[in-house]
């Protein structure tokens, strides 16, 4: 038994609402179980309770037992001074605030009926990856959809927080705060801190003032990532830093040092050189490229933004001073695909929010033409007969087993409450 069953319980009335009384036996009738706070404090706030013939306006505490009471020092916190019912599974003593009234008790255990009790314990009995996992298919697709609006809104609101920060460091400029979203993605997982860092310590006004010329923002990229520290007879090597230490100089910048980028367990065309070389083409190609951005409203048409490649000697090479056959390297569908899912939507919903817009909906029907993203925590969830058909699908299902089942929050769940109705 755990305390979130008992919020569960108060919240929804999951129990024998008619018949209720105190520990001393006065009658209880619920008007309004009040506001669920989830914060330090009190867990229910401004609830409503006639207890005998008095009637009562304050806070409701929630307690397995009801000497918890004690154990989390509450006699000692003015913010439980106004509580006006303890709530708990067992009663077990008698508390008082500081003025040595006595709090009234409802003891649950007595008023919840056993299949509740044998339905929550059955949600919450180990299983192999998510406490559900068998009973997934069951949901209604109503309610699944429903839900997994809710989720992919509040992984927004998680992304979005990375992008508020970044704006107090740019002085507000969502041009800086894309080059910088999109570095970072450019580095996947592997180098993607790596690559925020990099892009972090370019101020932007000098990545406009240079994107005129391809060479110079790679080398800055390039730079920054410490791969012209060594001495190599390549020409374009040497060129590159020539510029890059001519572009300190000019620009008054210091030399940062970050985690070296990691070329190891990647595939030739994900290497650092490769993705820095491409991110410094979009650039090259594009000016006010977060203008754009924010301008579109088709997966087609941001196909067509991001058809950049790497430049002419990234062409025969994937490391300075080693040759390899000729090949262009595109930007793949699927590599566009994580680019909008992890940079474009997040960056789009964070801006009309800041203008006070609600973009949601559009957000959405963009996700639903991108493709299902494929990855261990997907394919357990088609395990279980879950088969998401778009990028919007996946980006829910991620939210709900990071945010509620690794977190076994099965009752603040639309699934697992509805599951508690129906097992």
């Amino acid at each position: 038994m755990k305390e979130d069953f008992l919020h569960y319980l108060w919240k929804f009335k999951k129990f024998d609402t008619l018949n209720l009384r105190t520990s001393n036996n006065e009658e209880i009738t619920i008007t309004n179980v009040g506001q669920y706070l989830e914060l330090a404090g009190p867990d229910f706030f401004n609830a409503q309770i006639v207890i005998g013939d008095q009637v009562w306006a304050g806070n409701v505490e929630i307690h397995l037992k009801s000497s918890d009471w004690y154990v989390h020092h509450h006699e000692r916190d003015a913010a439980y001074e106004n509580v006006i019912l303890h709530v708990v599974w067992e009663h077990d003593t008698e508390i008082y605030r500081k003025n040595n009234t006595e709090i009234p008790v409802l003891e649950l255990k007595k008023y919840v009926e056993k299949d509740t009790i044998n339905n929550y314990q059955s949600l919450m009995a180990p299983k192999a990856w998510i406490f559900c996992e068998k009973e997934l298919t069951d949901v209604s697709p109503f309610i699944l959809k429903n839900w997994q609006e809710r989720l992919f809104f509040e992984r927004l609101e998680r992304k979005s927080k990375a992008i508020y920060e970044l704006l107090e460091q740019t002085n507000n400029d969502w041009e800086a705060v894309l080059f910088c979203m999109l570095a970072k993605n450019f580095g996947l997982n592997t180098n993607g801190e790596s690559f925020l860092k990099i892009a972090t310590s370019i101020p932007f006004l000098i990545i406009r003032k240079e994107s005129h010329e391809v060479e110079n923002l790679e080398a800055l990229l390039f730079g920054s990532a410490g791969l012209l520290d060594v001495e190599k007879e390549d020409n374009y090597f040497k060129d590159l830093k020539f510029r890059y230490y001519y572009l300190l100089h000019k620009y008054q910048i210091e030399k940062i040092s970050c985690n070296p980028v990691q070329f190891f367990k990647h595939r030739p065309d994900n290497f650092p050189t490769i993705r820095l070389s491409q991110l410094a083409n979009l650039y090259h190609s594009n000016q006010s490229l977060f203008s754009q951005i924010s301008e579109l409203n088709s997966v087609k048409a941001i196909y067509a933004l991001f058809q950049v490649s790497e430049s002419s000697y990234w062409q025969e090479h994937y490391q300075f001073d080693k040759v390899s056959s000729k090949k262009k390297k595109m930007l793949s569908k699927s590599f566009i695909d994580l680019i909008i899912i992890n940079t474009l939507i997040p960056i789009q919903f964070a801006y009309a929010k800041s203008r006070g817009e609600e973009i949601v909906e559009q957000l959405i029907h963009l996700l639903n033409e991108v493709a299902p993203e494929k990855n261990a925590i997907m394919n357990k969830f088609r395990s279980f007969g879950i088969k998401p058909m778009s990028a919007f699908e996946t980006q829910a299902m991620l939210q709900l087993k990071n945010e509620y089942c690794s977190k076994s929050r099965c009752l603040e769940c639309a699934i697992g409450m509805e599951l508690m109705k129906a097992t």
